[in-house]
């Protein structure tokens, strides 16, 4: 029984406190994770809050089988994954929006991104939950519903390809 279990129960029971603990919980990690994929705040935090919608529009028939921020990425995945079939490219030119930092941490943080832009989906995909939102391999296999040896793979892969764009 994970931690959620008991918030998911009170909220199927109707309980609005249980709700706004959870999102609490949970909102900044979804957050990030649809930055790290769309790199604008505005629109990082609709896809945040379609992901809850959502999650929150199944809720009565959501059955906890692991870990509910994973069924969270996965939903903030699916919503992604729909906004960039209707929009079919990035516009050009579009800069993630970063808080000011020292000029060199801040190079580097967008030298990062855009090396992660340019790896392969399969790759960004299993980057960006390693390394950015912390899951460990097998939680990551769980998610994407691919076997452990392959997410090790996949890792190995974009930190040499991180290496390579990178020139490290």
């Amino acid at each position: 029984m994970s931690p959620d279990f008991l918030l998911v129960e009170k909220m199927k029971a109707g309980n609005g406190r249980a709700g706004e603990q959870f999102v609490r919980k949970h909102y900044p990690s979804i957050y990030q994770y649809c930055f790290l994929h769309i790199h604008n705040r505005d629109l990082a935090e609709d896809m945040t809050q379609e992901t809850f919608l959502r999650f929150f529009e199944t809720i009565d028939t959501y059955t906890e089988l692991g870990k509910t921020k994973n069924y969270l990425y996965s939903i903030a995945g699916n919503c992604m994954k729909n906004y960039y079939k209707k929009k079919k490219e990035l516009l050009p030119g579009e800069m993630p929006d970063i808080p000011e930092e020292n000029a060199g941490s801040m190079e580097l943080r967008m030298d990062v991104e855009r090396a992660v832009d340019r790896l392969p989906e399969d790759l960004k995909e299993v980057t960006i939950l390693f390394f950015f939102q912390g899951l460990k391999q097998r939680e990551i296999a769980e998610l994407l519903n691919i076997n452990l040896p392959l997410v090790k793979y996949r890792i190995r892969e974009a930190k040499k390809k991180l290496s390579e764009y990178l020139g490290r």
